[in-house]
């Protein structure tokens, strides 16, 4: 068996600074070891897509000439994308990445893709095409909500975890009951981390009370970079409310109903609650993961005193020190 590779994991929320740190951790001019010397694999299911730019606060342009970064505009909105092919992309660069000597990191905030990453995809059943068409007519007469409805009643443990905005993912958990009498959320889902790399995971955490002002104060910032002519032109290239990237929180809040000027203020309240629930979900998915350091945050990025790229930096050298091997 060959020797595991290292990955350097960062779970985040939006909002909680992320970006920023890997920033002053990975460009040349960085803090750490591995200034120069590494790959960042993007970790937010939405980043993929492009011209989503604002509503995703994806790297800018510039911040990937500094960082190599792999995941990030590269499918059209309306092109399907899920933890499977998140887990399929990154084992992929990981082994090519390392090749190049350089450390992958994997850092985001879709738990749901760092988890399934770490510990592996659950088994599930193939897709039964003639279940999902009868399912997929019904969604398009009934709507989201009746079936999310329905989902609730056969799968409450996974209903909880989408949104009754999902469609996709409402037919795909009706689509395995319906083929199998079995729950999706009752397929087993494993708990030990993945053999073939040696991980060091580090999770962002910061007060409900200051995550909940940033996330606010990052939602107001969209607007005023130009959110509203973002979507504008989004739609001008065709992409509507049953395209997956507008399925996402900041987008798919102007495909419900009219999205005028007498209603911008409530779209805005809407992505802020749909970002703080959001967030408190992927800590719920993260939470479960073996080994991770959980690193919390004051209002000015400090812990106990010292800077989280101090911290962070102490942790990556700890963990190639124990393994001198890799010659990073």
């Amino acid at each position: 068996m060959p020797a595991p590779i290292p990955v350097f994991v960062l779970f985040a929320p939006t909002a909680c600074g992320k970006t920023a740190l890997v920033k002053n951790l990975f460009a040349k001019g960085g803090l750490s070891l591995f200034k120069g010397r590494a790959e960042i694999i993007s970790a937010d299911s939405q980043a993929v897509y492009r011209y989503m730019d604002i509503g995703t606060a994806k790297p800018s342009p510039e911040e990937r000439k500094e960082i190599p970064y792999h995941l990030v505009d590269v499918l059209e909105p309306d092109c399907q994308f899920g933890a499977g092919d998140f887990v399929e992309a990154a084992d992929r660069l990981c082994p090519e990445i390392f090749a190049r000597g350089n450390l992958p990191v994997v850092a985001g905030g879709t738990g749901f893709y760092i988890s399934s990453f770490l510990k592996g995809l659950p088994e599930t059943p193939q897709s039964d095409p003639v279940v999902r068409e009868k399912i997929k007519a019904r969604l398009a007469a009934e709507g989201n909500g009746a079936l999310y409805h329905e989902l609730k009643t056969v799968d409450r443990t996974y209903a909880k975890k989408i949104s009754i905005h999902d469609g996709f993912r409402i037919v795909r958990a009706l689509e395995v009951y319906y083929s199998t009498g079995r729950p999706l959320s009752s397929f087993e889902i494993p708990e030990s981390l993945r053999k073939m790399y040696s991980f060091c995971t580090v999770i962002l955490s910061r007060s409900r009370e200051d995550l909940y002002s940033r996330i606010d104060r990052r939602v107001d910032l969209m607007f005023e970079q130009g959110l509203e002519k973002e979507i504008e032109n989004l739609k001008k290239k065709g992409y509507g409310a049953d395209s997956p990237g507008m399925k996402a929180i900041g987008y798919s809040e102007f495909f419900r109903g009219d999205a005028d000027k007498a209603q911008i203020a409530r779209i805005k309240e809407e992505i802020k609650h749909s970002s703080r629930r959001y967030a408190k979900r992927q800590y719920t998915i993260m939470r479960s993961i073996p080994g991770a350091r959980v690193i919390e945050l004051d209002e000015n990025g400090f812990s106990d005193g010292k800077p989280v790229e101090e911290l962070v930096s102490t942790e990556l050298e700890r963990f190639c020190a124990l393994h001198p091997e890799w010659g990073l």
